[in-house]
C-alpha cells in the first residue's frame, strides 16, 4: 500500500504537530496527549494483505478553510481560541461586584464582575493578597476598577479575567462622572423644559414603581387615596438598589408606559447614600424616562438628592408624599372649590337676572310701550297726509302734461302740409310726380295731377288762365300799393 505524504505547506498539527499522513494528535501542553495513527496501521495492514482505511486529508490551517467534509476537532477550536486570548494584553476594566466567594485558608478567591449598565458578567479569580490590599472590604454592589489578564480554559471552554489589582471607585470620581454625564445629556436637550409633559388633572390609573414592601410605596398609596379615595394603582415592585435595579426599573417602566390605561407613572424610592441612589442616574434609565410617552414623576430620596432621572422626568417631587400630592387633587379642597363656584355662579346669575329685569321694567315704563297704538296712529295720519299730497302733485302734473300734449298737437298740425291744403292750397304734379312750381315746369296740354285737402283730381295745362278775380267790396279797406 502506497503511503501518502503531505504536500508542501499543508499544516497537519496544532501545538505539538500531527502525523505526516493526516492523523492529528493534540500537543501535550494544550490537549494532553497525542496518539499517532495511520502510518503504522497502514504498514501493518499492508503486511497482512488486508486493505487499510483511506487516509484523512490534512486539517484546515484557518477557521475559514474548514468545510463539512474537513471540520476541525473541538480541541482544535479550543486551542486556537486559547492561543488568540493568550496574545491579548492585560487591561483595566470597570464593573460592579455581584458575587464574592472567599475560601478560608485558600490562596485564591472568585468573584463575579458585572457591567455597570447591561447584564453581562465575567468570572474573576483573584489572589487573596490582592483582596487584603484593598483599603475597604469588597462587598457585592461595590463599583471597582480591575487590572486583569484575559485567560481561556480550553478544557471547559470558558473565558475569565485573572485579576492582579483591584481599585474601588471613589465617591469623588463617581460625582465627576455623573457631572460629565449630566452635561452630555443636558447638551442633547433631555432636560429641556419644552420636553416636559403636563400631568393629567385626575388620572384614573397611576403606575407606581417602588421597592418591595417599601415605606415609599406606603407613602404614595396612603396619601394619594387619602386625597382621592377612588384612585387606582398599578404597582410594580422592583429592586431599587444594587446590580438588578437598573434592569428591573427599566423593564417596569417600559411595561407601564405601554399600557393605555396608565395616565401617569411615579418612580419612588426612599433616601439613601450616593451609591444606593446611583442606579437612578444610569444613562440608559435616564434616556428611557426622557423618551416615555406617559408623564413621569420622579420621587427619589429626599429634597437634597438629585439623581439624573429627576432632571429628565416631567415633574420632580421632593419626597414620595409630595409625589402623591402632585399627582392627584385633594377631594376636600375640590369640594370646597366646587361649593364656592356654585355660590359664585348663583350670585352671578341672580345679579344678571335682576339687572335684566330692571332694564325690562324701564323699557316697559316708556309711553310707547304702555300704548303701542299711539305711535301707529301718528304714523297713520302722516301716511294719509302724504298720500293726499302725492295725489295732488300727481294730478297737477298730469294736467300740465295734458296741456303740453294738446299744445304740441296743435303745433304739429299747424306745421303739417295737410293743414296748408285745408286752407285752400293745392299741390300740382306732373304724371311722373314732379311738383310744378312754375308755369314753365309743364307744357301746354300736358295732363297734371292736382292734390287738395280732400283728395286728387286731374287737370289739363291750357294756355290761358280761366281764373277771374272777384270784384272788390266797397266796404273792404283799400289795399296799399307796394312800393
Amino acid at each position: 500500500m502506497t503511503q501518502r505524504t503531505p504536500r508542501q505547506g499543508e499544516a497537519g498539527s496544532t501545538a505539538a504537530g500531527a502525523d505526516a499522513r493526516g492523523t492529528v494528535a493534540a500537543s501535550a501542553g494544550a490537549a494532553g496527549s497525542g496518539a499517532p495513527v495511520g502510518g503504522a496501521e497502514a504498514d501493518g495492514a499492508a503486511s497482512r494483505g488486508a486493505p487499510g482505511p483511506a487516509a484523512r486529508p490534512p486539517l484546515a490551517a484557518t477557521a475559514a478553510q474548514t468545510t463539512a467534509e474537513n471540520p476541525w476537532p473541538l480541541r482544535q477550536l479550543s486551542v486556537k481560541v486559547g492561543e488568540y486570548i493568550a496574545r491579548m494584553s492585560p487591561l483595566w476594566v470597570e464593573g460592579e461586584i455581584v458575587q464574592l466567594n472567599r475560601r478560608p485558608g485558600a490562596g485564591l478567591s472568585f468573584m463575579t464582575l458585572r457591567d455597570i449598565d447591561v447584564d453581562m458578567s465575567f468570572s474573576v479569580p483573584v489572589r487573596e493578597h490582592v483582596l487584603r490590599a484593598l483599603p475597604v472590604e469588597p462587598v457585592p454592589g461595590a463599583r471597582v476598577v480591575v487590572h486583569a489578564k484575559p485567560t481561556f480554559w480550553t478544557k471547559r471552554g470558558s473565558l475569565q479575567l485573572e485579576a492582579d489589582d483591584i481599585r474601588p471607585v471613589g465617591l469623588g470620581e463617581l460625582l465627576a462622572r455623573l457631572e460629565q454625564l449630566k452635561r452630555v445629556l443636558a447638551a442633547e436637550g433631555l432636560f429641556a423644559a419644552s420636553r416636559k409633559k403636563p400631568l393629567p388633572f385626575l388620572p384614573r390609573v397611576i403606575g407606581l414603581i417602588c421597592g418591595r414592601e417599601s415605606a415609599a410605596e406606603r407613602d404614595v398609596v396612603v396619601n394619594a387615596r387619602r386625597r382621592w379615595p377612588a384612585v387606582q394603582f398599578e404597582i410594580r415592585e422592583v429592586a431599587v438598589q444594587g446590580a438588578r435595579a437598573v434592569r428591573e426599573v427599566s423593564a417596569a417602566l417600559r411595561e407601564l408606559d405601554e399600557r393605555e390605561d396608565v395616565e401617569v407613572i411615579i418612580i419612588s424610592r426612599g433616601g439613601g447614600s450616593l451609591e444606593d441612589l446611583l442606579p437612578f442616574s444610569d444613562e440608559q434609565l435616564t434616556r428611557l424616562v426622557a423618551d416615555a410617552a406617559t408623564p413621569i414623576v420622579s420621587a427619589i430620596g429626599h429634597e437634597v438628592d438629585t439623581p439624573l432621572i429627576d432632571l429628565a422626568a416631567d415633574v420632580r417631587a421632593s419626597t414620595p408624599t409630595d409625589a402623591a400630592k402632585r399627582v392627584v387633587p385633594d377631594i376636600q379642597a375640590e369640594l370646597e372649590q366646587l361649593d364656592l363656584g356654585r355660590t359664585r355662579l348663583r350670585a352671578a346669575i341672580r345679579a344678571r337676572i335682576e339687572r335684566e329685569q330692571s332694564g325690562l321694567d324701564a323699557m316697559r315704563s316708556r309711553p310707547v310701550l304702555e300704548n303701542p297704538a299711539s305711535i301707529l296712529a301718528g304714523r297713520a295720519d302722516e301716511i294719509r297726509s302724504r298720500i293726499a299730497l302725492a295725489r295732488t302733485l300727481i294730478g297737477s302734473r298730469l294736467d300740465r302734461a295734458a296741456d303740453e300734449v294738446s299744445h304740441l298737437g296743435r303745433q304739429v298740425r299747424s306745421l303739417s302740409p295737410l293743414a296748408t291744403l285745408e286752407r285752400g292750397y293745392a299741390v300740382v304734379q306732373t304724371a311722373d310726380g314732379t311738383i310744378v312750381r312754375s308755369p314753365e315746369a309743364s307744357s301746354v296740354g300736358e295732363a297734371l295731377s292736382v292734390r287738395v285737402a280732400g283728395g286728387r283730381f286731374g287737370a289739363l295745362h291750357v294756355d290761358e288762365d280761366p281764373y277771374t278775380p272777384p270784384a272788390p267790396d266797397d266796404s273792404d279797406p283799400p289795399v296799399p300799393a307796394r312800393s
